[in-house]
């Protein structure tokens, strides 16, 4: 079928066969549909919807327009594992569960993402280790996963490349917001991962994509259910970000938070929640674990017994940074030129936090991009950031620790910080970090 007919026909509502998804998407890396008929194709899916069985077929073209990663070969002693975030602040839930795992017995081939809007990319924190090669060849891929255990790094341009070409026409057509195209955007390039099991953290609040907790999870339950009909094991959490996770938002000083982690030191209670509730969904799911309090158990075993940062330690140096990077990090991050407390006019607690509006600021400080070919400053982002219920205020903690390039910027950031977090006489703490679990 002509790829206008395939358009038209879901332009008037009708349900698309697997063969007629499977040949417009083969079409996509091939040349043989147009950028136009690719956006014709986007917006008639937003405005009329897919059923499930469309989903599935979509997300699997997808998955199928470029290589599938198969990991047989390798003959792995141990399943092949990920976890996926919706993007946050201050998000870096993946830079441990990744090593963790691996020091249970998994492996994790995470291909990962750069920033996007006002949120943190994985792959801009692991640029910030010097010598670190985030988008490495698949030869060297498959050897660090083997050698560490996990890897994580960029998707290489052979894996789902149908997805990048949809990607970058839906940013600009105005049809991102499609439920239908998220979840296969998401699901094709860990289906061409050759994932035998992932776990989906789908955020909600100020910070979050979702913020409306609805979208949120009508989004996992979509991403759960086209997975499973796949043939990937999938189990979805929805979690809070309606303030910064842990303690710290930024690019490197994220890597030192998750260094300190791995290490068993500086462990923010938010942070360690929210990583365990995903990795031990994960260890169950690739029967590493018998249950939940078995999977807890070994995390905290494989913390504390230092073998996770070992894994860490693997990942780095196989990947091309330094052999020593776990015992002196602070040696090879990058310092700020400016880095200096701020805190609030009066002093009270915490009681509420755009975090959406911290992550601005972060971007905002050269931290993230304002646009795709923008460069990283690695060292910029904040420190000891207060939560909902801390007391803040001269005699008591900062609000946080501003790292900026200059004067201006830090002055900025502090400015986007009063504007950001509500201090007042109480506050009420809500503890909820994992609102919703979904299995198939």
């Amino acid at each position: 079928m002509l790829a206008q007919e395939i358009i038209r026909k879901k332009r008037d509502g009708q349900t698309l066969a697997e063969g007629e998804i499977t040949q417009f998407i083969n079409g996509i890396p091939a040349k043989a549909v147009s950028e136009g008929q690719v956006a014709a194709f986007c917006m008639a899916v937003l405005l009329k919807g897919m059923t499930m069985p469309e989903r599935v077929a979509l997300t699997l073209a997808m998955a199928r327009s470029g290589t599938v990663m198969e990991w047989a070969q390798e003959k792995l002693p141990g399943p092949i594992l990920d976890k996926h975030s919706t993007g946050g602040i201050g998000d870096k839930v993946s830079l441990m569960l990744a090593p963790i795992v691996a020091a249970l017995g998994g492996f994790v081939p995470m291909l990962s993402g750069r920033g996007l809007g006002h949120t943190g990319g994985t792959l801009d924190k692991m640029d910030a280790i010097p010598g670190y090669v985030s988008q490495p060849d698949v030869a060297l891929f498959r050897k660090v996963v083997r050698s560490a255990g996990c890897a994580i790094i960029g998707a290489t341009p052979d894996l789902a490349p149908a997805d990048r070409t949809m990607y970058a026409i839906r940013d600009v057509t105005g049809t991102v917001e499609s439920l239908d195209l998220i979840t296969a955007s998401i699901l094709s390039k860990k289906l061409a991962a050759g994932l035998s099991g992932l776990v989906m953290d789908v955020k909600f609040g100020t910070g979050a994509f979702m913020q409306k907790y609805d979208d949120a999870k009508a989004l996992a339950e979509s991403i759960v259910s086209v997975a499973n009909g796949a043939g990937l094991p999938t189990v979805g959490l929805l979690t809070d970000m309606n303030q910064v996770l842990g303690r710290t938002a930024g690019n490197a000083v994220e890597v030192l938070e998750a260094v300190e982690y791995l290490q068993g030191k500086n462990m923010d209670k938010r942070l360690h929640e929210v990583n365990t509730a995903l990795t031990a969904e994960l260890l169950v799911l690739g029967n590493l674990a018998k249950d939940i309090p078995d999977a807890r158990a070994k995390i905290d075993t494989v913390i504390h017994n230092g073998k996770a940062a070992e894994h860490f330690a693997r990942m780095v140096k196989d990947l091309g940074g330094p052999a020593d990077f776990m015992e002196k990090p602070q040696s090879y991050l990058k310092p700020a030129p400016v880095v200096r407390d701020f805190f609030p006019a009066a002093r009270g607690r915490v009681a509420a936090v755009d975090a959406r509006m911290v992550g601005i600021g972060i971007v905002e400080m050269g931290g993230g991009r304002a646009r795709p070919m923008d460069g990283i400053d690695h060292a910029v982002g904040l420190t000891n950031v207060a939560q909902i219920g801390d007391e803040a205020g001269t005699g008591a903690r900062p609000l946080a620790t501003i790292h900026a390039k200059d004067e201006a910027s830090w002055q900025r950031m502090a400015e986007t910080l009063h504007g950001a977090m509500t201090v007042q006489d109480t506050a009420n703490v809500k503890e909820e970090l994992v609102k919703l679990r979904i299995a198939a």
